[in-house]
């Protein structure tokens, strides 16, 4: 065998050993988080908390390249944050950074056809990881993670639910989940009720355990939503753009 078939050999080898310890260190991460959410159940068990809400674990799918981030496209997935994300048109394969589409809707339910990999100028020209996903017969892509340090850095986990939030919610009222498909907030809801309703909040800086403060820009129609002890107790419009 010639020096440059036992060097291709050799590489060959490194390159399988690197994917195999890529691959070993994600199962073990998985596990390692599985494991802490179900410790973080039993605690709550134990403790014995009032609001039910401590008691669900939404599973994750821990992806940690472009194959495994895929596994996105396996079932519809649901935004948990309405109006964080911003999304784009995608056409031919390539993603159009220049014109924003929008932003991705509380609890809108998606099904994403593919995950891809777009460079995007205003991340300096780094490799951004891009869910794909159809709306009203268009195609539409929205970052979910990015390249850094030659690996991935992915999100995807953060942005979406992969099982229906109607059942992992469903000891809500149904008084609660009829306000949250009207895009309501109502007196009495929790700040998680009031995130499946009208998307991201911002809270005030200096709130405290009892009263918190938190501004919803909602899609261009601001609100102001009080709690107390994690229930609303005033709701009201916001100053545009603020």
């Amino acid at each position: 065998m010639d020096r440059e078939a036992k060097k291709k050999i050799q590489l060959a080898l490194l390159f399988a050993m690197v994917v195999a310890g890529v691959r070993s260190g994600y199962i073990l991460y998985k596990r390692h988080e599985d494991k802490v959410a179900e410790e973080k159940r039993l605690h709550a068990r134990n403790v014995g908390y009032s609001n039910p809400d401590y008691y669900v674990t939404p599973k994750k799918l821990y992806p940690y390249d472009l194959k495994s981030a895929k596994q996105l496209t396996k079932q519809p997935v649901w935004v948990k944050e309405g109006y964080r994300y911003t999304y784009y048109p995608y056409q031919a394969g390539k993603v159009d950074f220049g014109h924003e589409a929008g932003l991705l809707l509380p609890i809108d339910r998606l099904e994403m056809k593919d995950v891809v990999t777009a460079m995007s100028p205003g991340a300096g020209g780094r490799k951004q990881m891009m869910a794909v996903f159809q709306k009203e017969g268009k195609s539409y892509a929205v970052p979910s993670g990015f390249e850094s340090d030659e690996q991935f850095k992915i999100y995807s986990d953060e942005m979406f639910y992969i099982e229906d939030p109607h059942d992992l919610y469903k000891h809500w009222p149904a008084d609660v989940w009829q306000a949250v498909e009207r895009h309501e907030v109502k007196q009495g809801m929790n700040e998680l009720q009031a995130d499946f309703a009208v998307g991201m909040g911002v809270p005030d800086a200096g709130n405290s355990s009892y009263e918190k403060i938190v501004r919803y820009p909602n899609g261009g129609k601001p609100l102001v939503v009080i709690y107390h002890s994690n229930k609303a107790a005033e709701i009201k419009a916001g100053a545009p753009g603020a």
